[in-house]
Order: structure tokens, then sequence, then C-alpha cells
């Protein structure tokens, strides 16, 4: 790599992590927000999934702009707009401004997120882009798995102070990458020129499609259903079915976010080259699936937190896997690839818990049930799109 390509991915993993982390101050101080506005269970719902539609609907819109346009100013955009958000959802007392800012953070997210892995593969060669995808997945993680308890730490004198840290979070983040961030021209992105006279994003999104990318797609979408419709009962079943306290929930979680960055920071890179991305997926599939399956059946403690990190883990280098793979099919359809990306993640993090939610009123057992069927439907269709990786 280029000394210029470093600092390019240095300062996308400093901002990403930087929006991850206010993007998730919000969860600790939901149960403030509603008390303090007499807001209903169903308002709180709402303004959690105006964040998830906006992302879904514009993610492959703005990934395709950023294709046309380039990388650079969709990224200082999409950070600007964020720190904007943050400082509405700071300053507002209503749920309609509520709304509106979790709806244009929304936005922000399909504007950076996307557009960072996008710029990331265009920069790259194939031999490097596993490791800077393990990267980015790293800081997208790490933000928001530290964002809510500095969310939490932040409320405890005023539950808006973490927004206005957050918008302050964005500005220096906008500052950094508007100044420090090369120019596509400078680390040899060029392709966006001839993209900007023709074709609509569905008519790219028509020339990207084939078996395989429709597979991958399939799976991306798996892989977020999975995790989430996982992750959204994890503590009610433990606590219920296993009789684990707030104590050992605690460490379970947060010994996945130390193993989760670890992962993939250090050893993603080096996982691939051992499997390939195609036999990492299958793999993780699997092991999610058999994980699971003693986190429902298993009855003792130490088990079952350790089946729980190998499912949390598998959930975890699934995407940047998955990824690196669509990215190798995406060519100069980068922003596009990673758009759709987001937006099949966005749909899988709002059915999973409402499937997950549905189903447990009914049965515990139930959710986790169909959470492996999903993933072994999954492990299946990774044989179906070996012949292209070879693999």
């Amino acid at each position: 790599m280029t000394r210029v390509v470093k600092r390019t991915i240095n300062i996308m993993l400093v901002c990403q992590f930087l929006i991850c982390l206010g993007m998730s101050l919000i969860f600790p101080v939901e149960p403030a927000i509603k008390q303090a506005y007499h807001l209903s269970a169903f308002g709180m719902g709402v303004m959690a999934a105006l964040f998830a539609l906006v992302q879904f609907v514009a993610s492959p819109v703005v990934g395709r702009v950023s294709d046309k346009w380039g990388r650079k100013q969709m990224l200082v955009w999409g950070l600007g707009i964020f720190a904007g958000a943050e400082f509405l959802f700071a300053a507002c007392n209503s749920l309609a401004a509520f709304n509106t800012s979790r709806a244009i953070d929304g936005l922000a997210a399909a504007m950076f997120v996307p557009t960072s892995m996008a710029l990331a593969a265009d920069i790259t060669t194939p031999a490097q882009r596993a490791k800077v995808i393990g990267w980015l997945s790293a800081s997208f993680s790490g933000g928001l798995i530290l964002g809510p308890g500095i969310g939490g730490i932040l409320a405890a004198d005023n539950f808006k102070l973490p927004f206005w840290v957050a918008g302050v979070l964005g500005v220096i983040s906008t500052i950094v990458a508007a100044i420090w961030l090369p120019s596509d021209e400078k680390v040899g992105v060029t392709h966006h020129e001839e993209h900007r006279q023709e074709k609509s994003t569905m008519t790219a999104l028509k020339e990207i499609w084939s078996p395989t990318v429709s597979l991958l797609f399939l799976m991306i979408l798996v892989a977020a259903f999975g995790l989430a419709g996982f992750e959204a009962i994890y503590s009610l079943y433990v606590n219920q079915v296993h009789g684990f306290d707030l104590g050992q929930i605690a460490l379970v979680l947060t010994l996945n976010g130390i193993i989760s960055l670890v992962l993939q920071v250090f050893c993603f890179e080096a996982m691939v080259k051992w499997l390939g991305e195609l036999r990492l997926v299958r793999w993780a599939y699997l092991l999610a699936a058999v994980g699971t399956v003693f986190v429902i059946y298993d009855g003792i403690a130490w088990q079952i937190t350790l089946a729980t990190l190998v499912v949390f883990e598998a959930f975890d280098l699934l995407r940047p896997a998955i990824t690196t793979l669509l990215t190798d099919l995406g060519e100069d359809n980068q922003g596009l690839i990673n758009g759709m990306n987001m937006s099949l993640t966005s749909v899988g993090n709002v059915i999973g818990p409402l499937m997950a939610g549905a189903l447990l009123d009914r049965n515990y057992l139930y959710p986790y049930w169909v959470v492996i069927a999903f993933l072994l439907v999954a492990w299946v269709l990774t044989f179906a799109v070996r012949r292209r990786f070879r693999a």
C-alpha cells in the first residue's frame, strides 16, 4: 500500500468508529426519553424503525450516486449530516423531531458506511481487501459495542448529553475527512466520470445481477436476520431458561466485544488466506447453527457461554467475508454493491427482532429453531456458489 492509501484507510477507520459510536449512544437512554416525554412503546419502536427504514431505502441509491460522483464528498456529507442529526436530537423536545433526527441518522449511515466499504474496495488489491474490510468491520463493531456503555456514563446527570457529544464527534469527523482525506483521484479512483451521464440505479443493478450475486445478497440477509434474531432475545432467554443473572449476561457480552475486535483486526485476513472467503462463510454458518443448538439444549453455564461466543463470533465473521466476495464481483459498481449490502443488512436487523419477539410469546424455543433453520439453509447455499469461487 502507498502512504496515501494507508492514510485514506486510517481516516475511514477513525471516522467510521466515531459515527458508529455516536449512533449507539441512544440505546441506554431510551427509557429516560420515554419517561421524560411520556412516549408510548409503539412511539419508541417507530423511532427505532425509522433509522433502519431510511437506511434500507437510501443505501442502494446513495451507493450508486457515489459510483457516479465520487467517494470523498459522499463521506464528508454523510459525516456532516450525522452531526446535524445528533444536534437536532439533543435540542428538540417532541416525538416528531426525534423521529426526524433518527431518519436523518439513517440517511447519514447510508451515506457513510457502504461508501467507506466501496472506497476500500476501490483502493486495495484483492490480496489486501480482506484485511482492510476486516478492519472496517472492526471499527464498525467497536463503535457499536462501546457506544451504549459510554452513553450510559454520559447520561448519568443529563440524558441529552450523549447526543451533544455525538454531534461534536460528528463535527470533528467531518473536519478530519474534509481536510485530510485524500481526493478520489489521489488514490487512483477515476472511474466515476464514465457513469455520470447514463445508467440509472436500476439499470446498473440489472447489469451486476447474477445468480451468484443473488445468492450472496441472500446470505447477507440471512446473516443479519440470524444475528438480530439471536441477539434480540438472548438476555431474556438465558435468564429465564438457564438462570443467568445480569452479571453473567454482561460478562458474555463483554467477552464477545473483545473477541470480536481481536478476530476482525488481527485474525480475519489470516483466516481468509487459510480457508478462502467462501469456506470461511460456510464454516461460520455451520458453527453458528451448532452453537445455537448448544445454547438451547445445554444446561452447563460455562458451555452455554462458550457456545454463545461461538455463535456471536461466527456472525461477526460472516459479514466481512461475504462483503469481500461481493466486492470481488462489483468491478466499478462498488458503491451500489455495498449499498445493497447495507440495505439488506437493515432489513435483517428489522425482521430478526420482530420475528424473535413474536415467536418468543408463543414458545421460548421457537425463535432459535427458526434461526437454526435459516442458518442451515444458508449453509447449503454456499455450495451453490462454490464453482464461481472454487471452494
